[in-house]
């Protein structure tokens, strides 16, 4: 190869694919090296440096500087030093002499094993420049076309590399195939032994942020803000939005005129439902709105425990609770608060049976009871098991004395009586009560598949791949 021919092959290969001119040289220099190491054995000193002038490679043996006779001299490592002086007048014994090696020679195998080392160095270039453009568009959303499915995840083809969409990031209610437009937001980005691996989500709520980010100019300005999100993919969904600016309503402007911003969203999201609810700093309003379109008649707020007891009268009840509880659930996972949802009957029921209870204890009246409801106790058996500390909040026993007398008084009841004077905590039964509890976003998504393989089952339809059609939950 004449080295004009090399210096134009190293700029053309540079400006084709994107990589820089001293990675290109460094993989021929290595290449050349490793042929001659081959070549010349292990021992021998090697280099191999690109001339700028001539456009070529030039390798170098380094020899030690001896006097010896002929017959006694390892050529492959010592020079004598009368040939040295040829080469350079100032050569004494001992010193190290580069020699330029002319018409190296390779071989075919050589020459395979040099081709073989400068297509890993470029290869290698290439996967870092896709790593690095890529790594910095994590969190951003990206389109490429879908064209294969993998152990039921699907591959999208970005261009430049390939990204990963797995089975469990799929919306249930999608199927793709060959071919298709898939729009994603890039959660991940990793540089592995077979080069940069992009992962893609469509279930996650950081794509339902970055959604509406792009729709809702007033986001991305900054003067609205995303303060939260819960989402069950495919089913239903709730952000709570606030505004930094007084004049800018900042439900409206993620609805946007006649619905259109919102609307966008949920078409991209397959008919996802979206709550958009305004955040508060404030947990009982909050909570209000996270639970709307139901009416809350009073809310009993537990700091301690994070937890709310929610009335809420008969005829609302399950409008609260929402399809198979999905309403209140995703109520507790947007305000991090336990919701214990309750019919304004059964609380009645509830609390006539607690004060009926309490006032077992001697010397504990129908107003007293009341109080020591109020703080939180349901039975006499909470009363005996409580710290001193906590009853002394109760209204009329903030004395240690009055406090510990209290709750001896419970205990001796207890120990009369056993478990015949519990009441249990509020629980789902079916009739007039909810709970529901924060989990994470990964095992809301798990209940929410859950729930879609249980009415798979319920109908007698087999379980399906990630392509396949699934049955759509509210």
């Amino acid at each position: 190869m004449k080295p004009s021919e090399l210096s134009r092959v190293i700029e053309a290969v540079g400006k084709d694919r994107g990589i820089k001119k001293e990675i290109i040289i460094s993989a021929l220099e290595q290449a050349v090296l490793m042929a001659a190491q081959k070549k010349y054995g292990p021992t021998a000193i090697l280099e191999a440096h690109y001339n700028n002038d001539s456009g070529e490679i030039d390798l170098f043996q380094f020899k030690k500087v001896v006097e010896s006779e002929p017959e006694m001299l390892d050529e492959a490592e010592e020079i004598e030093l009368t040939e040295a002086r040829k080469l350079d007048p100032e050569a004494v014994v001992g010193d190290e002499l580069g020699i330029k090696v002319e018409g190296a020679g390779f071989g075919r195998i050589d020459a395979q094993t040099a081709k073989q080392v400068i297509f890993q160095k470029v290869r290698d270039a290439e996967r870092e420049i896709v790593f690095n453009e890529y790594v910095h568009r994590k969190g951003e959303i990206i389109t490429g076309i879908a064209r294969r499915i993998e152990r039921g995840n699907l591959v999208i083809d970005l261009g430049k590399t390939d990204a990963l969409l797995p089975r469990t990031e799929i919306i249930p209610s999608e199927q793709f195939k060959p071919g298709d437009r898939v729009q994603a937001y890039l959660s991940d980005v990793t540089l592995t032994s077979r080069g940069p691996q992009l992962y893609l989500t469509r279930t996650s709520p950081k794509y339902l942020m970055k959604l509406f980010e792009v729709e809702v100019p007033e986001i991305r300005e900054g003067i609205v803000e995303i303060k939260l999100c819960a989402r069950e993919p495919g089913a239903r969904s709730k952000i709570a939005v606030t505004s930094k600016d007084r004049d800018v309503d900042p439900v409206g402007a993620c609805v946007g005129m006649k619905g259109i911003r919102v609307q966008n969203v949920i078409q991209e999201l397959k008919g996802e439902k979206i709550d958009i609810i305004p955040w508060s700093d404030n947990p009982v309003m909050f909570v209000r709105s996270a639970l709307a379109p139901a009416e809350i008649s009073s809310v009993r707020m537990d700091e301690r425990n994070r937890t709310m007891e929610i009335m809420v009268e008969d005829d609302q009840l399950s409008l609260a609770i929402g399809r198979k509880g999905q309403n209140v659930r995703l109520a507790a996972q947007l305000t991090g608060w336990r919701l214990d949802i309750i019919s304004k009957t059964k609380l009645q029921k509830r609390t006539s049976e607690a004060i009926f209870n309490l006032q077992h204890i001697e010397g504990v009246t129908e107003t007293i009871a009341q109080g020591i409801y109020q703080a939180g106790y349901l039975n006499v058996r909470q009363v005996a098991e409580a710290a001193i500390e906590s009853l002394q909040k109760i209204p009329g026993y903030d004395s240690l004395d009055t406090a510990t007398s209290l709750k001896e008084r419970a205990a001796g009841v207890v120990e009369k009586a056993g478990d015949m004077l519990s009441v249990g905590a509020p629980h789902d039964d079916g009739k007039g009560s909810f709970t529901a509890q924060p989990v994470p976003v990964k095992d809301a998504r798990a209940l929410a598949e859950e729930r879609l393989r249980e009415m798979m089952r319920q109908a007698g339809t087999p379980s399906q791949n990630v392509g396949d059609k699934k049955e759509k939950t509210e």
